[in-house]
C-alpha cells in the first residue's frame, strides 16, 4: 500500500499532472450551474468540497441535464437514457444523484395512459398532424390556427396557463386534426397530452365496470397533465355517463386548473341542450349547466368552419 501512496503522492506532484487538474478546476468552475451551486450552497459545504468532488462535478458537466444535450430521449447522451445528474450535498461534500428527465416523465406518462386506455386510438392522419400543415382556406380555419399556436406555446413556457380550445364546427372540417396538430407540436417540447375520442371513451368506461378497471382509468384520464376530448355531444349520454364520467373529470381538472381541449359539433348553447336530456328522456338542466361551467372554465370557444374534408 505505501509504494502506491508514494506513486500518487508523485504523481500529484508532477507539473503535467497540475497543469491537467488546473484546466478541469477551471472548465468546472466556468460551468454556470456549479457557480450557482456553490453560490446558494456556500455555507454547506466543506472547506474542501471542491478539490474532494472534482470528479462528481466534472461527471455532471459533461452529462446532459435539462436534456440540452440530448436531441431525444431515444439519442440521449447519459450514461441510463432519460436520467439527468443532479448536484448534491452528502456530509458537507459533493454528490451526485440521478432523476428522470423531463422527456423520460412525459414518456412514462403517456405509455402508462395509452396501454391503460384503448380508446386513446385516433386517425393515422391526426397522428400526423401539423400546425404548419394546416390548410387554411377560411379567416376561421386562420383564427382556430392562430389560437391553437398561442395556446401551445403559453402552455410549454407558462406553468399556470390551464386554458384549452373548445373547438366547434361542422363534421369533417378538421376539428381532430388541430388537436393532433396540437398534441403534436407539444410533445416536440416534451409535454404529454392525451387524445381520448369521447364517445368511445364511454363505452370503454361502462365495460370497465365489470373488468374491475374503471377506478384506475378515471384516475388516470381526470389527472392527465394535458387532456384532449374528441367530439363531445356525439356520444348518446346517460344521466351516470354525464355526471359519474364526464363530470367526475372535468371538476377534478377545474379545482386542479390542468389544460384540457375539447371538439364538438355543438357550439356552448347547442351542447348545454345535449346534455340536458339523457337517454331516458329525462330533463336536467341544472345538471347540464354545471358540466358547461366547467368546460367555460377549462377552454375558449372558436369556431371552425370549411368544406367536409372527409368527403
Amino acid at each position: 500500500m505505501d509504494p502506491i501512496n508514494r506513486t500518487i503522492n508523485k504523481l500529484a506532484g508532477s507539473d503535467r499532472f497540475q497543469q491537467r487538474y488546473n484546466a478541469m478546476k477551471k472548465e468546472i468552475m466556468s460551468n454556470q450551474e456549479v457557480q450557482q451551486f456553490f453560490e446558494e450552497h456556500k455555507e454547506d459545504l466543506s472547506p474542501n468540497a471542491l478539490d474532494q468532488g472534482m470528479i462528481k462535478l466534472y461527471e455532471f458537466i459533461n452529462r446532459s441535464s435539462g436534456c440540452r444535450q440530448c436531441p431525444s430521449l431515444e439519442g440521449c447522451i447519459n450514461t441510463m437514457a432519460g436520467y439527468e445528474p443532479r448536484i448534491i450535498i452528502q456530509s458537507g461534500l459533493i454528490d451526485l444523484e440521478y432523476h428522470r428527465c423531463k422527456r423520460k416523465v412525459a414518456h412514462e406518462e403517456q405509455r402508462k395512459t395509452e396501454t391503460l386506455i384503448q380508446s386513446m386510438y385516433v386517425p393515422k392522419d391526426v397522428l400526423r398532424a401539423t400546425l404548419d400543415d394546416m390548410e387554411i382556406d377560411s379567416d376561421s380555419r386562420m383564427k382556430v390556427h392562430e389560437m391553437a399556436d398561442t395556446i401551445v406555446e403559453r402552455l410549454i413556457h407558462d406553468k399556470d396557463h390551464y386554458k384549452g380550445l373548445f373547438i366547434y364546427g361542422d363534421f369533417g372540417v378538421g376539428k381532430s386534426y388541430v388537436l393532433g396538430a396540437i398534441a403534436n407540436e407539444l410533445k416536440a417540447k416534451n409535454r404529454a397530452s392525451f387524445i381520448l375520442y369521447f364517445p368511445e371513451f364511454l363505452r370503454e368506461m361502462k365495460q370497465s365496470i365489470g373488468d374491475q378497471s374503471f377506478a384506475e382509468k378515471m384516475e388516470a384520464v381526470k389527472k392527465a397533465s394535458i387532456l384532449m376530448l374528441d367530439d363531445i355531444g356525439a356520444e348518446s349520454l346517460s344521466s351516470w355517463a354525464r355526471d359519474e364520467v364526464l363530470g367526475t373529470i372535468l371538476q377534478y381538472r377545474m379545482a386542479e386548473e390542468l389544460p384540457t381541449f375539447f371538439t364538438s359539433n355543438f357550439d356552448f348553447k347547442g351542447l348545454e341542450h345535449h346534455l340536458t336530456y339523457s337517454q331516458r328522456g329525462e330533463e336536467e338542466p341544472m345538471k347540464a349547466a354545471r358540466i358547461m361551467e366547467r368546460i367555460k372554465f377549462l377552454s375558449v370557444p372558436v369556431k371552425m368552419t370549411g368544406k367536409n374534408r372527409r368527403n
